[in-house]
């Protein structure tokens, strides 16, 4: 790559800030949905630029994105005695005691995993030197492009791109922030400017910087613990702060001869999350406040950024809607009327109101809908059914909807950073987890997809992609989606990974990774089970998952294990079972349900202790997250409905099997102290289990606690993912030889 460096003057950003990984924030906002709350509804305000509040009125219940997994801060400590100061003192003293019998118990154990974990290393950077390059999601400005890779932002000519030619415009590294990673960026409409957000590796709060364009890129503003940002103008820039997880401010400032910096608008609901966005056309900066049962939206006139932002519909409990603008009309996402599920409705932007919406496009049942992009012409639709990927293109000239079925192998989109709204070209990335992302691109012209020409990647991909159906307990069907390595022999012999999630209305994560390919190589077979709390099948298939639905999610993963076993997937002493977060919940209950099924598992910073943690209301995101478990604390059979699947609660002396987890001291979701009381209680349990039982070849299993002093619940840098990944496939894969050898030696395993 030909790198044309200009002189960079920039300033010095705050000290003291620590960052991390490069990552890529897509506007996702589209699986939000669960039960209503109880909670009496506070009010929010709407302020003018002179900061003084101009209308207040009473708003219903609300939600939370579906990135902000869970609530899980670490609670802070209140001395209201001496007693209760004793008491602090002691729980801090066990928790350090705990700690580091827990690092010690690791640095004993470490040792067993050294070579194998250093041979998966080496590995997963050779196929990361081919799959690093295959290019990320770019901005298209007029003859401009934008776009970021390792920690850089560059800019080319749309046609010098692939030849090399680029100016950087923004190194972390060559600035003093050699662990930086940048998580969003937005181009003023006149490219005088660009806003950067960098993120913490070791903290939620986010950095916006304000980048003066031009041949010598200035530094012009820095400002701290920011979410969400949007140019309304070419020098008037919106934003959200963030604070203890929570975004329930908006601020303005201008970049003008007068610069200020005013508040606009309050959210005192701490239901609802607030976060902007541009529509296509610039036309109208929206202000959308969200709950997971309800949304509102208020519109910032581009043309006019210092007036008031006005209403377009006020939140109705139940309805969420998106807005996006054409021709002096609303186009809405909502899932108003009846299904509850998303539809595109349209209004004039004058009458808002929902009396006035007209049903432009209605999705088919168990259709999820991934992301949905407006043009001048057109609309394209991304979305999931059974499995599949397809995109629905509408056109507003011809009144017609084409729907295109996407090739078999594809399980997620990855679209283009903010396409140009008159754009004749719509370009998109398509990835499973062991197919490398490949570009395509919907010419609205031509009416067809095109394949984009991409570099040729050494790699062999010689993968089936089966997808099936499992019966659950209430004869439910649920989606499993399975790859498996085209040579291999008897399946049934082979190491079966099995993923799951179920929450929040999210789909399982299916984007490339390298691990997964290498297993694939290797001959494991990988099995997504797509079960009822997610969002696969729509917002229904959340609400069936979530609240005192969650067992149902817990049925759904057995089914699936079952199922696989049954169609000679693998069997029950080759097969791992791993998931993350939230996912914690559905892995933990089925080991205490049906340890049989799986003889090892890997959780990454896992919620395992539901119960405790929804009874703590103080805590920064349990408000929220009532919609999805529920308020134990104001519903008696709630709170024994939790208990019923509670990991924590329900650990009991049996043969489980051998857990390893990796958690972070500093995870602001996931307090230490919780996962290090589940490791303690199920490392108990197992050695009492086997205590009891004295018979020729009993099997312990290994619990392992690995915890990790940098990182947190949501990021990582690429050298410690690597690490920690190559840590876990090493556990799984000493566990698997371990059942060969007892198979074989019939002695007990360590």
């Amino acid at each position: 790559m030909k790198i044309r460096m200009p002189c960079v003057a920039l300033r010095n950003l705050a000290q003291g800030l620590s960052f991390s990984i490069r990552y890529h924030s897509k506007r996702n906002h589209l699986q939000t949905v669960c039960l209503p709350s109880k909670i009496k509804p506070p009010k929010c305000s709407i302020l003018d630029c002179s900061g003084h509040t101009r209308t207040q009125r009473t708003v219903p219940p609300g939600s939370i994105l579906p990135w902000r997994c869970f609530s899980c801060k670490q609670e802070e400590t209140k001395i209201p005695s001496k007693r209760k100061q004793n008491t602090s003192i002691t729980s801090e003293l066990l928790y350090k005691n705990l700690l580091k019998s827990e690092q010690k118990n690791w640095n004993d154990v470490s040792a067993r995993y050294k070579a194998m974990t250093k041979r998966i290393k080496e590995k997963l950077e050779e196929l990361h030197k081919y799959t690093f390059s295959l290019g990320s999601p770019r901005i298209r400005f007029g003859n401009n492009v934008y776009f970021e890779e390792d920690g850089c932002i560059f800019l080319s000519k749309a046609g010098d791109v692939d030849e090399g030619n680029v100016d950087i415009l923004f190194s972390t590294e060559d600035h003093g922030f050699s662990n930086a990673f940048i998580r969003r960026m937005r181009i003023s409409p006149d490219e005088t400017y660009m806003a950067i957000g960098l993120k913490s590796e070791n903290s939620e709060e986010a950095t916006c910087i304000i980048l003066k364009l031009g041949h010598f890129p200035l530094m012009e503003k820095v400002i701290p613990n920011v979410f969400s940002f949007e140019w309304a103008t070419s020098d008037v820039l919106y934003y959200t702060s963030q604070k203890n997880l929570k975004c329930q401010n908006v601020f303005m400032t201008t970049f003008t001869d007068q610069k200020h910096t005013k508040l606009v608008y309050t959210e005192q609901d701490p239901r609802f999350f607030v976060d902007l966005h541009c529509t296509k056309d610039r036309r109208f900066l929206t202000i959308n406040s969200n709950s997971k049962t309800t949304s509102e939206v208020w519109l910032v006139d581009c043309r006019h950024p210092f007036k008031l932002p006005a209403l377009v519909q006020a939140r109705t409990k139940g309805v969420i809607y998106h807005i996006e603008h054409r021709n002096n009309e609303l186009y809405i996402l909502t899932t108003y009327g009846e299904p509850a599920e998303y539809k595109l409705m349209k209004a004039p932007v004058a009458s808002s109101g929902t009396e006035n919406w007209q049903l432009v496009y209605a999705l088919e049942k168990k259709t999820k809908l991934v992301d949905l992009e407006m043009f001048r012409d057109h609309c394209i639709m991304f979305l999931k059914n059974a499995g599949h990927l397809y995109l629905n293109v509408l056109s507003f000239v011809s009144h017609s909807v084409q729907s295109i079925k996407l090739p078999m192998w594809a399980c997620e989109f990855e679209l283009e950073s903010r396409p140009e709204h008159t754009t004749s070209t719509c370009y998109f990335q398509l990835t499973s987890p062991v197919h490398p992302p490949k570009c395509f691109a919907y010419s609205f012209k031509e009416n067809n997809l095109i394949e984009q020409a991409v570099q040729e990647v050494p790699i062999i991909m010689n993968y089936h992609t089966t997808r099936l159906l499992a019966k659950s307990e209430d004869e439910t069907l649920v989606p499993i989606t399975v790859f498996h390595n085209m040579n291999s022999k008897e399946l049934h012999r082979k190491p079966l990974l099995v993923h799951v999630y179920g929450a929040y209305g999210i789909d399982l994560n299916m984007t490339f990774k390298e691990e997964k390919l290498m297993l694939i190589e290797e001959g494991w077979v990988l099995a997504y089970c797509h079960v009822r709390g997610g969002g696969e099948l729509g917002l229904s298939w959340h609400k069936d998952g979530c609240q005192h639905n969650k067992l149902k999610g817990l049925c759904d993963l057995k089914a699936c294990i079952m199922l696989l076993h049954e169609l000679g997937f693998s069997q029950p002493k080759y097969t791992a079972l791993t998931a993350a977060s939230a996912g914690g919940v559905l892995a933990g209950a089925l080991c205490n349900t049906n340890p049989e099924l799986v003889r090892a598992v890997v959780l990454q910073a896992p919620f395992v202790d539901v119960l405790s943690t929804m009874m703590k209301t103080h805590l920064p995101l349990t408000i929220e997250e009532q919609e999805e478990w529920g308020d134990p604390l104001a519903d008696e059979k709630c709170m024994k409905y939790i208990k019923s699947y509670c990991p924590y609660q329900n650990i009991k002396p049996q043969c489980y099997p051998s857990v390893f987890i990796t958690a972070y001291e500093n995870d602001q979701r996931i307090p230490l102290t919780g996962v290090l009381r589940y490791v303690q209680k199920l490392r108990k349990a197992a050695l009492c289990y086997a205590s009891r039982t004295s018979k020729k070849g009993n099997w312990v299993p290994n619990i392992i606690l690995d915890i990790q002093a940098n990182g947190s619940h949501c990021d990582s840098s690429w050298e410690d993912s690597l690490n920690e990944v190559a840590r876990h496939l090493a556990f799984l894969n000493k566990e698997l030889e371990e059942v060969c050898h007892l198979q074989h030696q019939s002695k007990s395993c360590k």
